[in-house]
């Protein structure tokens, strides 16, 4: 390790285990589901889950923007209330879409957390901010990360001591231009640690930030060793052999 966990003991700890993308589904378990979540837990394995904003202002735990891919509905996730997405069932389920307080409620602090904040503008208080209040009293470890700079910005900014990172991938953005954007968006986001595209690994980038580095979506053997020798803990879709 090039870098020190010196004041961050919550890394330390979020560090220790793999993570199971949007929980452990699958085999009749959907993604970002009560059931992916406990599956998750029985193997030990930290949860990497999405956060957004209802239309009411609550942090919800879904993918996608829209309804369409894992619902029986169409139209966009912030168009609905919170209620009304908790009426939603997940395809070929009797789970509905839950919200943030009620994963943190059945993890318990068991396993480590990685809330991944979907934000597509720089408009990210509101949803910050209701990730931040459901947080409010959780006891077990876990870290906020994001494709967008201004999220860890925002909790660098008002919760300083719960770990922030930034997520990356260099998929469409080599060249100058995208070593460019990188660089800003590290500095712009104050980030503790970062979330890699393990396709991108070994990255130059990555570890000279000299930060633990996370990996996504790591789904085969090969990646397994590309995680090992250049990562510090994995966030997987398929187990390690």
């Amino acid at each position: 390790m090039r870098w020190s966990l010196s004041g961050l003991p919550d890394l330390e700890r979020l560090t220790a285990q793999p993570f199971a993308h949007r929980g452990l589904h699958g085999e009749g378990r959907v993604e970002n589901s009560r059931a992916a979540f406990q599956s998750a837990i029985a193997a030990g394995h930290g949860i990497e889950l999405d956060v957004q904003l209802s239309r009411d202002g609550d942090a919800v735990v879904f993918h996608d923007y829209q309804l369409d891919r894992l619902t029986g509905h169409a139209g966009d996730v912030a168009a609905r209330t919170a209620e009304q997405l908790r009426a939603i069932c997940l395809s070929g389920t009797d789970e509905t879409i839950p919200a943030l307080l009620e994963v943190l409620q059945l993890v318990g602090g068991r396993v480590p957390l990685l809330i991944e904040v979907k934000a597509p503008d720089r408009k990210v208080a509101r949803l910050c901010l209701a990730v931040f209040r459901a947080l409010a009293g959780y006891r077990g470890p876990v870290a906020v990360m994001s494709f967008n700079p201004e999220v860890s910005r925002w909790f660098a900014a008002h919760a300083p001591k719960l770990p922030r990172g930034l997520v990356m991938s260099e998929s469409g953005k080599r060249g100058l231009r995208g070593r460019l954007e990188r660089r800003f968006a590290w500095w712009r986001s104050k980030a503790q640690f970062l979330a890699y595209d393990v396709r991108d690994l070994p990255s130059r980038f990555a570890r000279g930030r000299r930060v633990p580095v996370f990996t996504w979506t790591v789904r085969s053997d090969e990646e397994w060793q590309r995680a090992a020798l250049h990562a510090d803990a994995a966030i997987y879709e398929v187990p390690a052999a």
